[in-house]
């Protein structure tokens, strides 16, 4: 295969340790962090990207289900020039955020809800983390509550990890502190901004299961599987509604149903549903949003709703799209894999035929499978059988023909009277792990990985590949590389830890030594509570000293929501100065990631120090305080002093009146330096 760039090393090194950017796992997981252990004999596509292509056109190790279609040939060709130069160096580099975390209304004594701070690696190096602490007059209120960042971990190149904090007042009112990771990136340090305000009432605090819902393709003209949103109250008292709706662009082609009511307060620690239907009337993009209003001390919270219209169409596919049996004995016991079957269209999907095409002994279990129609989204499993009659290699073709086609999957295997392998797994179908908070880990799911053969068999994939593969966590005691003993098992750990909310999906990918290959979809949903408004004011505080010139404090609307603010008041000898390039007059709304500047005048009445405030509410109980400070200057008793003089020669002397003793040194050293000058003519 011919090179049309110049193969860069450092790319190949990211896809190497981080799997391709259009999903895919790492080859690392298989070939360990170097090339150079050799493991599976890697070395031999080092500057070769026609072996990595082979072997991937060959499904060898089940490259195929993992790589086929997302590795391109400039990606190949980088990917063979860092396993032929694994010692290319790389640097890292650290981004924090958001760059605040604002925690509002937490009563006294009570931990409130986790906000998570993302650390990112956006160099090309690995991230070292040397330690993670908060520092700040309020530090103690404040606490690491968990996260994926670690002191002594690493952040791959490209990846990213999280740290979770929570706020727990001591004293009532504002309190701050900062959140400080230290590594080895640019700047050696990254901070956020704590800020929290301690509440001796109790107060609600609503959640909410995900923050956006996309419909995808829907058919128009006909309604929509209604999509499930789940609000609660982590908060001390019950959580009250003041208003759900639906707006935007497209609001009106939504439908919103569920148990959630204004006339139904949310005791603390309970939740209900709200569910929201769609039905596009035209194609193209459809966008809205549902918007609950509540006394929750965490502000109303904003659900995006987005799709599509299209004409009505069928659509399928199929996981795996390949399947291997491996060799299996001839007249033993038939070897069972599963393919699901998705309906990928916009319309009920009815499948008319499932059966495998070819010789060799591959049939369809007995039983009516995938029988009932499939809403789009839906899903269903057909089970596959493999029970060879004689020597040698086999392959047939899984067609399933529904209302609009055909989806096919390659399948294949080989019949032997050697003594082989029989591996099998305890899940035959998709592993959902439900609702799970972003953060937080579920409860392990075990898979057994059995060996009823006559043959020992080794690991040679065992990874979780997809998407979202990095929410789904990978234990157990099988392991790469491992070896099953005849009669003998091992077990296989996933556990589903969301890093941010909304529907998760990923595949654990296990291919042995035999040949066999096996795909278990992994399923779960992340949930969050809602953010509180996220406003950043630069600076925090100020002091005008005795300068009588206005100062602008810049606001920042941070978050994903828009902030209303509705009041700002002033203590003090400061106020609001009109301007036309300065904020709105309020009450204003902030969109996300708009900023505007509030202007503020100091007028003192009086001479000496003075300090103040203006504090920002917005709608929902938020608020925000920037300190201010001033020093008026008595006025002397002569106002007019008399100009100042230059006397004594240039400001040189002090001397008034005579002889200035000054002049005559500057004489002495002028003839010094013109006698010097003729006695050293060359060095003029």
């Amino acid at each position: 295969m011919s090179q049309a760039h110049a193969a860069d090393a450092l790319h190949g090194k990211t896809l190497y340790l981080n799997g391709p950017a259009g999903g895919g796992t790492a080859c690392a997981r298989c070939h360990t962090a170097s090339p150079t252990a050799n493991v599976s004999k890697i070395l031999s596509a080092a500057d070769n990207p026609a072996a990595i292509s082979a072997a991937i056109a060959a499904n060898k190790g089940g490259m195929g289900n993992i790589y086929a279609g997302k590795l391109s040939d400039v990606d190949l060709a980088d990917l063979a020039a860092f396993i032929g130069n694994p010692g290319v160096s790389a640097a890292p580099a650290a981004s924090l955020n958001p760059s605040s975390l604002a925690f509002s209304g937490t009563v006294l004594g009570q931990a409130s809800t986790a906000l998570a701070a993302t650390l990112a690696n956006t160099g090309s190096g690995a991230l070292n983390i040397d330690t993670i602490g908060l520092t700040g007059a309020a530090a103690a209120d404040f606490s690491i509550a968990g996260g994926t960042c670690a002191p002594g971990g690493a952040v791959a190149a490209g990846a990213n990890c999280t740290v979770l904090v929570s706020f727990k007042p001591s004293v009532a009112g504002a309190r701050s502190a900062s959140l400080a990771v230290a590594h080895n990136g640019t700047g050696g340090s990254s901070s956020v901004a704590l800020s929290g305000t301690g509440s001796a009432a109790p107060q609600a605090t609503i959640g909410v299961s995900a923050t956006s819902i996309n419909f995808g393709a829907l058919a128009t003209n006909a309604p929509s599987a209604p999509q499930s949103i789940t609000l609660n109250n982590s908060g001390q008292t019950a959580l009250t509604f003041s208003s759900i709706t639906l707006a935007g662009t497209s609001g009106a082609i939504f439908t919103l149903g569920g148990d959630c009511a204004v006339s139904k307060p949310l005791a603390g620690g309970a939740s209900c549903a709200l569910t929201v239907a769609a039905q596009p009337t035209a194609s193209g993009a459809f966008t809205g949003n549902l918007t609950v209003a509540s006394n929750a001390a965490n502000g109303n919270v904003t659900i995006g709703l987005a799709g599509s219209g299209a004409s009505a169409a069928a659509a399928a596919s199929a996981t795996p799209n390949v399947l291997a049996f491996g060799s299996q004995t001839i007249g033993g016991a038939a070897a069972t894999q599963n393919v699901t079957l998705t309906n990928s269209g916009n319309v009920a999907l009815t499948f008319s035929s499932i059966a495998v095409n070819g010789a060799g002994g591959f049939s369809v279990a007995p039983g009516s499978h995938c029988g009932a129609p499939l809403a789009p989204g839906a899903a269903c499993s057909v089970p596959v059988l493999f029970a060879p009659s004689a020597n040698g290699a086999f392959a047939g073709t899984l067609v399933a023909t529904f209302n609009g086609g055909a989806v096919q999957v390659p399948v294949s295997g080989a019949g032997t009277t050697a003594a082989v392998a029989t591996p099998s797994l305890s899940d035959t179908g998709p592993i959902g792990f439900g609702e799970i908070q972003v953060g937080k880990s579920a409860t392990p799911h075990t898979t057994v990985l059995r060996n009823p053969g006559t043959a020992a068999l080794t690991i040679a994939t065992l990874v979780i590949d997809g998407a979202n593969g990095g929410d789904f966590v990978l234990g157990g005691t099988c392991a790469l590389n491992g070896t099953v003993s005849p009669a003998g098992s091992c077990t296989i750990e996933t556990t589903f830890k969301p890093g941010a909310p909304g529907a998760r999906a990923a595949s654990l990918l296990l291919a042995t030594n035999g040949g066999t290959q096996f795909s278990l979809p992994l399923s779960g949903t992340g949930t969050a509570i809602a953010a509180p408004p996220a406003l950043t004011l630069t600076p925090q505080s100020f002091d005008f000293g005795a300068s009588a010139a206005s100062k602008r404090f810049t606001l920042t609307n941070a978050g994903t929501a828009a902030i209303k603010l509705s009041a700002a008041t002033f203590s003090g000898p400061f106020a609001r100065v009109n301007d036309a390039s300065g904020c709105a007059a309020l009450p204003f709304a902030l969109q996300p990631g708009a900023s505007c500047d509030l202007v503020v005048g100091y007028t003192p009445a009086a001479s000496g120090a003075s300090s103040g405030s203006v504090v920002l509410q917005a709608d929902g109980g938020a608020s925000w305080t920037i300190a201010l400070a001033g020093q008026a200057a008595a006025v002397p008793a002569n106002a007019n002093p008399a100009p100042a003089q230059n006397q004594g020669g240039g400001g040189c002397s002090s001397v008034r009146d005579g002889s200035d003793p000054m002049l005559a040194l500057l004489a002495l050293m002028a003839a010094a330096v013109l006698f010097w000058r003729r006695r050293n003519p060359a060095q003029s």
